[in-house]
């Protein structure tokens, strides 16, 4: 939910429980002025009915109830009856032929309700018409004995008409005011949150990488969503000095990292050139000369080795790092369709000149027949032999193999050997650059970048690449890349690996 929405409903929810309880109240305070005053009238009128009733005793020794009518008040909307609770007569007025109408008789828990002054006032409706009735104890005068009850039904019509609408204007004017409210406040939190707004979308410009020189526009007061908005704007400005700054020393160290590799290239070249002229003389001269100083020779001859091999050594770190150099300023591979079987072939022959300790294993390749990719054969060939070097550098016994799979639109190339293996933990930093798994693996010669540069070419091919290994048991990876072109389609499958938590498997 949006903050914008938050507040109209709190603006929404605060305002309409504010015109509840102020029309809650209002309605309640007229609602108990008009019944107050109308029992008042009530009490006073029926009372002064109720003092113009006489007992009269009769004939038979009884009292009788009759009221004198011309004393009674002349109005329309009230009713009169008189009930004698020694007889059980009931005398309605007017008469109750006349209106129609009849005020229900009373009971005897009535009457005791009444006796107690707790039923005094009740409304009841007579006929589909509202009424209040008012009851009045009928005593005779010198023994205070209650002969009778006289009810005094009073019209409350015009009372309930008038609250009925009263309640209706209360809930239409809420209710318009709600909705009124609710509009204003979803303008006033749009135009309030609006340079927010544009907050959220200079940094979405930021976290894309672009447009670091925009800044937000704010015309409103300083408030504070203003000071906001200059403190982001400055922020902003830091952060194109330092994005611009990092962005300097980034090119001239990749152009440093680049004019070097070139430039060490020659020298070492040359060192190398140079080295395998001086051994192939020093044995030459030795030959002719007749040297017998074996020793002498076999230390001459394995400094020559130390200083080639280092040379050597210099070369590929050389040749990695202006690999990287060249991935660092977006080097683009020049690309074609490239047939994958030849390829494999290729690498599987050359494969077996490698310094190798284990055995060479070409396995089923028949999925790639007739597969062409999409990239440089160049890069590929180095990238499958980047991983053949180190599957034969970390296999001292056991096998390294090689086969392909495929699955849906994509090719899969597994290169799977039985050396030493890694912890799963190691396994999503084996593509870092200088990064060697652990200090077992110091005993072999290596720079760290050769699966960083593999990494490259995966991604510039538009690849992936599966990795499953356990310690002391060995590792398998699966390079995918999308197929381009498919002469014929074999019916390989993709294979699956058991995981357990000993072993590790991630794609990238």
């Amino acid at each position: 939910m949006s903050i914008r929405l938050r507040l109209t409903l709190w603006y929404t929810a605060i305002l309409s429980a504010t015109l509840l309880l102020l029309g809650l109240g209002l309605y309640l305070f007229l609602h108990y002025t008009y019944y107050d005053n109308l029992k008042t009238e009530i009490e006073k009128q029926a009372g002064g009915v109720a003092s113009r009733i006489k007992p009269q005793l009769n004939t038979l020794g009884q009292y009788s109830l009759i009221p004198n009518i011309r004393d009674l008040p002349k109005t329309n909307n009230v009713i009169y009856q008189v009930t004698n609770l020694v007889t059980g007569e009931v005398i309605s007025l007017p008469d109750a032929e006349q209106t129609g109408m009849k005020i229900p008789d009373v009971t005897d828990e009535k009457v005791q309700c009444i006796l107690s002054d707790q039923c005094q006032f009740e409304r009841m409706s007579i006929e589909g018409y509202s009424f209040m009735v008012y009851y009045v104890p009928l005593v005779q005068q010198y023994t205070h004995k209650v002969l009778g009850i006289m009810q005094a039904a009073y019209s409350i019509e015009q009372y309930e008409s008038l609250l009925s609408l009263l309640r209706l204007i209360l809930t239409v004017i809420g209710l318009i005011s709600v909705l009124i409210a609710a509009s204003v406040g979803w303008f006033l939190a749009r135009k309030v949150l609006r340079p927010i707004e544009q907050v959220i979308a200079a940094t979405n410009r930021i976290e894309k990488g672009v447009d670091l020189d925009k800044r937000i526009e704010y015309t409103g007061p300083n408030d504070e969503i203003g000071e906001l908005t200059q403190t982001i704007n400055g922020m902003l400005g830091r952060l194109q000095n330092a994005y611009t700054e990092l962005e300097e020393a980034y090119g001239a160290q990749r152009r440093f990292v680049s004019d070097a590799s070139h430039e060490l290239r020659t020298p070492l070249t040359t060192i190398r050139g140079n080295m395998e002229l001086l051994e192939k003389m020093w044995k030459q001269t030795a030959l002719t000369s007749g040297e017998q100083d074996d020793a002498k020779m076999e230390l001459t001859m394995e400094a020559m080795h130390d200083i080639s091999g280092e040379a050597e050594r210099m070369s590929r770190l050389v040749n990695d790092l202006l690999s990287l150099a060249r991935a660092d300023a977006g080097f683009q591979m020049i690309k074609g369709e490239v047939e994958l079987q030849p390829l494999l072939d290729e690498i599987a022959r050359k494969a077996q000149l490698l310094p190798k300790t284990a055995e060479w294993i070409v396995g089923q390749t028949k999925a790639a027949k007739g597969i062409y990719v999409y990239g440089n054969a160049d890069y590929l060939r180095q990238l499958l032999f980047i991983f053949l070097e180190n599957a034969f550098k970390y296999t001292e016994q056991g096998y390294v193999r090689l086969d392909t799979l495929r699955h849906g639109g994509q090719i899969g190339i597994r290169i799977e050997d039985t050396g030493i293996g890694m912890d799963k933990s190691e396994i999503p930093h084996i593509f870092d650059r200088f990064y060697r798994a652990d200090p077992s693996r110091g005993r072999k010669s290596g720079t760290g970048l050769g699966l960083s540069i593999a990494k490259w070419i995966i991604d510039e091919h538009q690849g992936s690449v599966e990795v499953k290994t356990r310690r002391d048991e060995g590792t398998t990876f699966i390079i995918w890349f999308p197929v381009a072109t498919e002469l014929s389609r074999p019916g390989a499958s993709r294979g699956s690996f058991p995981q357990s938590e000993e072993s590790g498997i991630m794609k990238q």
